[in-house]
């Protein structure tokens, strides 16, 4: 029972929609009708607003860092399961028939507060690849392989395993991107819906 509370409030927390709570109260719409359609912030930022883009990028991060340092509380175990529903929860809101981001904040989000160091080692990855390519699918979707390898070197296996579940999900979820970035018409960092 303690482990599927665990894994209810984190779904119910990570299905929170902030891309588009933030969008409409800007008064910018609803952000699914621009762009790739996306919750998220890289599709917020195609509105031309970098400020709601941060906003809903730090928002969607912390879903995933608030679970696992709640449930954290109560032990480790419900920390790695709230982490992954609140990340489950972000893909897969209930609120928008299920339809939601592609979780790459939530997983950064759940990673930070499980374990920091490598959340780093994500976001250098990211930002790298952004900088020189300036495609924001791509960047993720290379530090999502980056992560698991990782946490596997660092010796934490059972995280390891979590988190290549995680990344099967993320590569999942962006198949039209890498159908796009093979097919050259993926849209760059910066370009407006």
């Amino acid at each position: 029972m303690n482990y599927l509370l665990a894994a209810l409030f984190g779904y119910l927390l990570g299905s929170i929609p902030f891309g588009l709570l933030i969008t409409r109260a800007a008064g910018l719409g609803d952000v699914r009708k621009i762009g790739s359609g996306n919750i998220g912030a890289t599709n917020v930022l195609r509105t031309g607003n970098k400020g709601l883009a941060a906003l809903t990028l730090l928002l969607d991060g912390l879903k995933g860092t608030i679970a696992v340092l709640i449930a954290g509380l109560y032990g480790a175990d419900f920390a790695i399961i709230a982490g992954f529903f609140a990340f489950i929860g972000h893909l897969f809101p209930v609120w928008l028939g299920f339809k939601g981001g592609k979780g790459v904040a939530t997983y950064i989000g759940v990673l930070a507060g499980l374990m920091w160091k490598v959340a780093l080692v994500f976001a250098a990855v990211w930002i790298a690849v952004a900088l020189l390519l300036r495609y924001s699918s791509l960047a993720a979707l290379i530090a999502a392989v980056v992560v698991p390898l990782t946490l596997l070197i660092m010796g934490y296996q059972d995280f390891a395993v979590v988190f290549a579940l995680m990344s099967v999900i993320v590569f999942i979820k962006h198949r039209a991107n890498i159908s796009r970035l093979m097919a050259g018409t993926e849209s760059r960092i910066g370009s407006k819906g």
